[in-house]
């Protein structure tokens, strides 16, 4: 086994390193967990080797891994975290919701496993329960019954965006919060607010993050944004 670094842990603030290729969805949850006082970013990457660099730099007392990093494993960049760094947390999030990944990402030395397209509550809840010795999974995994084609996010179609909504959407996938959003639209902050809160409704999405997964998975943005 390779050398060990200690970890620095506040109970009250984790520091946390995202490791994602998905530059949008990075930015998204980059902003989501800074809004929250109990998270700390202190880094992000988007490749495994980056990762595990970042991690022995950094030695946060989280990371939240992607499984999939550009046609590399984010598996095996958790087993390399865990094994020099024994006290950081890794929770793995993933497109993938059948439970044969839960079982990887345990096998990798995984505390926590949320889907992407699960709510931004349920991710909130799951990093700040996630422990080392457990592994907890986030309930909509077990809800999900595993088919060969995403499935359907509702049994009743999305209602169409209008014009001005898609552009909206499209800024969103961006990364690009309201504030930024009413000047490279030319909007006022009560018109761009009116826009997103709509845009919510019709994807039944509660945040941007959501509202970004929801719309890439129904093709109205592009994943790869």
């Amino acid at each position: 086994m390779g050398q060990q670094f200690d970890v620095q842990v506040n109970d009250a603030v984790k520091t946390v390193i995202i490791v994602d290729d998905h530059h949008a969805f990075a930015d998204l949850l980059a902003l989501a967990l800074a809004n929250e006082a109990d998270f700390e970013i202190v880094g992000r990457a988007a490749s495994a080797d980056a990762a595990v660099d970042l991690a022995v730099r950094t030695r946060p007392a989280m990371v939240v891994m992607d499984i999939r990093l550009g046609g590399r494993d984010g598996l095996e960049a958790t087993r390399r975290i865990r094994e020099v760094l024994p006290e950081t947390i890794v929770a793995v999030i993933s497109a993938h919701r059948e439970p044969s990944w839960v079982a990887k990402a345990a096998s990798a030395g995984a505390s926590a496993f949320a889907p992407k397209a699960g709510s931004l509550t349920e991710m909130l809840s799951v990093l700040r329960r996630a422990r080392n010795g457990s592994m907890v999974v986030a309930p909509s995994v077990f809800r999900h019954t595993a088919t060969v084609a995403p499935p359907p996010l509702d049994d009743e179609p999305v209602e169409p965006l209008t014009h001005r909504e898609r552009d909206v959407l499209d800024l969103m996938g961006k990364g690009v919060a309201p504030a930024q959003i009413t000047r490279v639209l030319n909007l006022s902050i009560h018109t761009t607010r009116g826009h997103v809160k709509s845009i919510y409704a019709k994807l039944g999405a509660q945040s941007q993050l959501e509202a970004v997964v929801k719309a890439q998975r129904l093709g109205l943005i592009d994943s790869t944004q």
